[in-house]
């Protein structure tokens, strides 16, 4: 009488090539039915990535991940609440954890806040210090090792981990296998920061460096001449003040980085630059910068110079023009009255210029349904995205149903104003703390930051 099959005695090759068949659910589902096919799911084909959201309820889960998984994922991504001193310290055991891993290449952390909460005072050599044991040490040594090299580094925005962007370059041996730096932050205080200082010659072996992010501060002609040296992809600038020492980055540095780099796209981020916003025009955006994408987050105004200058100057390059303030902002809050003083309106000359223009985003300012149409017109199904949350107050809105319907068949998409009743605090009418508004900046931000 021959004897039933005992599937808990499949060879481990065998179960791995069947586990090969199915989509990562059903893998899951599988590796269940007993401990011997379960084992056989640990591997690293298996389980490419993996992501630590650290919070209490999260520490079982976590151990697990750091059990089975951390030794054998080539990504990791930490979430964590940077305001919350425990969750700190459960992001650094991790870390920790991680940097023995002999399989990582990808890094990612992100910060819940712009702040990391630390014992001791902001800037002082208390917190420094501390940073350095619980942050720095890990990161070096995961930079440091030979086999396999880190391909991806991102900080997260986080503004003090950034003043240590020299320590992690110095740290990599082997520069030349790095494909993605995320080194740009967003500050605690825009009008009051310390200054990070990078040589340009680190990244003159990082020939492999597709996408960088890095703050305007350190930015000047010498160093954009290094970067077209490299093969980016893109490159991402954020903006906070603007030192009166800061020499600034001429026509002629991003005409030759344009030329090099004929493929690169330019995403330049404004973010609280409550002084930087008013000489965005004349100081910062030069005609041969290769931008594609513009955020200008919380600068509370905006400038209609600088709309314009869009439309002139990148008409073969942007695609992307996101302008976000809160409703309480009370200064130039009405495009309109702007257009009337001008006789023309800018987004409109955008939409009509700039040919590969597919998003539009305007909160915290009046817009003119009119317009609104023309752009929709102008653009049709090419504007993937339409979005803005203030219309004509003055019109009822019987009369506004029009609009709305000519814009949706315009676009190819159902469409209508978001509902100020229902927008993200950081954009009500009412103040809120910086924190709420640093969340929304950050998601904002690391909305496809990856590439």
């Amino acid at each position: 009488m021959s004897r039933s099959p005992n599937w808990a005695e499949l060879p481990a090759l065998v179960i791995t090539n069947l586990f090969q068949y199915l989509n990562y659910h059903d893998r899951l589902q599988a590796s269940s039915v007993c401990c011997h096919w379960r084992s056989a799911i640990f591997q690293p084909r298996f389980f490419k990535d993996i992501h630590f959201d650290v919070a209490r309820e999260n520490n079982r889960k976590n151990s697990f991940f750091l059990q089975s998984l951390a030794h054998i994922v080539n990504e990791a991504r930490i979430s964590f609440d940077s305001c919350n001193l425990y969750d700190v310290e459960l992001t650094t055991e991790i870390l920790y954890k991680l940097s023995k891993s002999s399989c990582l290449v990808s890094l990612i952390l992100r910060p819940k806040y712009a702040t990391l909460v630390t014992p001791g005072r902001f800037y002082s050599e208390e917190e420094w210090n501390y940073i350095y044991k619980l942050f720095v040490e890990p990161i070096k040594t995961l930079l440091s090792r030979q086999s396999p090299p880190l391909k991806v580094l991102d900080l997260g925005c986080s503004e003090i981990l950034a003043l240590h962007a020299t320590d992690f370059l110095n740290s990599c041996p082997r520069p030349q296998f790095l494909q993605q730096l995320d080194f740009a932050s967003v500050k605690q205080d825009p009008s009051h920061y310390a200054l990070s200082m990078i040589e340009p010659n680190l990244f003159e072996k990082c020939n492999a460096l597709q996408h960088i992010s890095l703050d305007y501060d350190i930015l000047c002609d010498d160093f954009l001449q290094t970067l077209q040296l490299l093969p980016l992809r893109r490159l991402v600038v954020h903006v906070h003040g603007v030192d009166e020492d800061h020499p600034g980055i001429s026509e002629a540095a991003w005409a030759s980085f344009s030329v090099t780099n004929p493929h690169v796209e330019l995403h330049l981020t404004l973010v609280c630059a409550y002084e930087a916003v008013d000489i965005l025009h004349s100081h910062i955006l030069r005609p041969s910068m290769p931008l594609s994408h513009l955020k200008v987050l919380f600068c509370d105004r905006i400038n209609f110079d600088a709309l314009e200058y869009l439309s002139r100057f990148y008409k073969e390059t942007l695609k992307s023009m996101i302008w976000v303030d809160s409703m309480r902002i009370q200064e130039y809050r009405n495009i309109m009255e702007l257009v009337v003083r001008t006789g023309q309106d800018p987004l409109v000359m955008m939409a009509w210029r700039c040919k590969k223009l597919e998003e539009i985003v305007i909160h915290g300012y009046v817009l003119d349904p009119h317009n609104l149409v023309g752009i929709s017109r102008l653009r049709g199904k090419e504007l993937k995205v339409l979005e803005v949350s203030r219309i004509d107050l003055s019109m009822p809105s019987v009369m506004m149903a029009p609009f709305i319907e000519e814009i949706s068949t315009q676009l190819g998409q159902k469409w209508a104003p978001l509902d100020p009743k229902t927008l993200p605090a950081a954009l009500g009418f009412y103040p809120v703390s910086d924190d709420v508004r640093d969340q929304y900046i950050l998601r904002y931000i690391r909305n496809g930051v990856m590439p």
